[in-house]
């Protein structure tokens, strides 16, 4: 990608140790405690910001105003008025890209190149909601009720939801949680990742500047153990919807049992990728690689088994081998960068040791496998991208999810066999295959348990097409008609007419 302006440029008026306010009721206030947390760049380890560290309180100061704004101005805007908010809320993501893109690359680490390559399906996907404002109805029911009876139903909006998301897609995670709430008329309060706070906050910013009324869009910056789960627990959250691990996910569940709220996961994954003996290896080689290495390993659909027809399995891994050495690591703010660092040393820490233990279990280091360091990388969470080759299923590199940039290769040899193996993990989000023959995608694309399937590429999504997991990655659907039906309520209403 040629960029147009000087990302580095940009990055220095943006943030300089100072403190970042969060967003309740239309007012940026601190927390109630004063406590505040440090966010930190991953690639250097400096301290861009400090945000408030919101707990218990906050959030019920966020859901009182959140069910205020539902009951009161929020609740007289027409389909079309709430569709007008959301284009305006998409011009103004058109105007500022630029900054959020680098705001997105300071704060997580993902390159400069693919934060901006995401503006249209961030933008594409404030549009679709808009869209989808004015196109949401109930229907007309015959019913079987002697007499003149007139039976249809109504789609109305859930109420107050609470989001919950992840550190790794800031800007795309806010927005597919805030856009399908406001285009269905529900209000909505925003718990961003303590290791990724800054851009929500400069998306509520702009949802400001839009003209999106006080409480309708709220964001409590704070950890999860005290904000995030007073936020699950909360009697008057009407649905919570998050993004995130399986284990947390259980116990967001748990915790919605409180109100029964409505609740939707999108959890972790161990997605396998097949690659039959008739795949165009030119095309599936760097496609494979990057379905991992795309944001160093720490994406939920990170395609890390890779499951390759044993007539083809050693020239295959040798080549993702020698694509993963020619990738360009480093700060995420260098156009030049395309793989940056993980999110913080918790997590590089935590992947050494499933290399580690992939060593140990006897898998064979192919590439990468080691901490980078010198100066380029000093301050940094840098890992180089990492291929293992002679993996067994029972490994536990092949069967744990580990979020970074970690590929274990197997052998197979027929389709039976690929599809059991490829399906036997309790994840089931997504699933690649290469193949150059239909009738194989077809049947293989029918036999894996999996909420999304690609075949000759990866990562592809759209906002008019449902994502989500099956098993223990989760239920629930992001994106499409199905999504808008998550954040709304069907009644039904009779009317005897005699």
């Amino acid at each position: 990608m040629t960029l147009n302006f000087d990302p580095r440029a940009k990055a220095t008026t943006l943030y300089h140790g100072e403190f970042r306010p969060m967003f309740i009721g239309g007012k940026w206030v601190a927390a109630q405690s004063g406590d505040v947390m440090q966010a930190l760049n991953p690639a250097t380890g400096e301290v861009l910001a400090t945000v408030p560290r919101g707990g218990a309180a906050d959030i019920d100061a966020a859901v009182a105003a959140a069910r205020a704004a539902f009951e009161g101005p929020w609740s007289k805007f027409s389909p079309y008025e709430r569709q007008c908010v959301l284009l305006r809320i998409a011009d103004l993501f058109e105007k500022h890209w630029e900054e959020l893109s680098v705001s997105d690359t300071l704060d997580m680490g993902l390159p400069i190149t693919r934060t901006l390559a995401n503006r249209r399906r961030v933008i594409g996907m404030l549009r679709f909601y808009g869209g989808m404002a004015t196109a949401l109805h109930g229907e007309a029911i015959d019913n079987s009720i002697p007499g003149e009876i007139v039976t249809f139903t109504r789609r109305e909006p859930v109420g107050v939801v609470g989001a919950i998301i992840p550190w790794n897609a800031p800007t795309a995670a806010s927005i597919w949680k805030i856009a399908p709430a406001l285009a269905t008329g529900c209000t909505i309060v925003l718990k961003p990742s303590e290791d990724a706070s800054l851009t929500p906050l400069l998306i509520a910013k702009l949802m400001q500047e839009a003209g999106v009324p006080d409480g309708v869009v709220n964001v409590v910056t704070g950890t999860g153990a005290e904000a995030g789960a007073r936020l699950a627990e909360h009697p008057d959250v009407n649905k919570i919807v998050f993004t995130g691990s399986t284990l947390t996910g259980q116990a967001i569940a748990r915790a919605g049992v409180t109100n029964l709220k409505r609740v939707s996961l999108e959890l972790g994954g161990k997605s396998p990728i097949i690659v039959c003996r008739d795949a165009d290896i030119d095309k599936a080689v760097p496609v494979a690689a990057m379905a991992v290495f795309v944001h160093s390993g720490q994406i939920c659909i990170a395609g890390s088994r890779l499951f390759v027809a044993r007539e083809i399995h050693d020239e295959f891994v040798r080549r993702v081998a020698e694509f993963a050495g020619k990738l360009r690591i480093g700060h995420g703010i260098e156009a030049e960068t395309e793989i940056g660092p993980l999110i913080n040393a918790r997590q590089a820490g935590k992947v050494e040791g499933y290399i580690k233990a992939g060593s140990d279990e006897g898998a064979r280091l192919v590439a990468g496998g080691s901490r980078l360091t010198g100066e380029l990388y000093d301050g940094g969470n840098f890992i180089a991208p990492t291929v293992f080759g002679a993996v067994s299923d029972k490994m536990t590199i092949a069967r744990e999810e580990i979020f970074g940039p970690v590929i274990s290769a197997m052998p197979f040899d027929t389709l039976d066999e690929v599809v059991a193996r490829a399906n036997a993990t309790p994840y089931g989000l997504a699933a690649g295959i290469f193949t150059t023959n239909l009738g194989t995608a077809h049947k293989l694309a029918r036999r894996i348990k999996a909420g999304s399937v690609w075949v000759n590429m990866y990562h592809a999504i759209d906002p008019a097409v449902p994502f989500g997991g099956m098993k223990m990655s989760g239920y629930g659907r992001e994106g499409g008609i199905e999504h808008l039906h998550e954040y709304l309520e069907t009644k039904a209403v009779w009317i005897q007419t005699d």
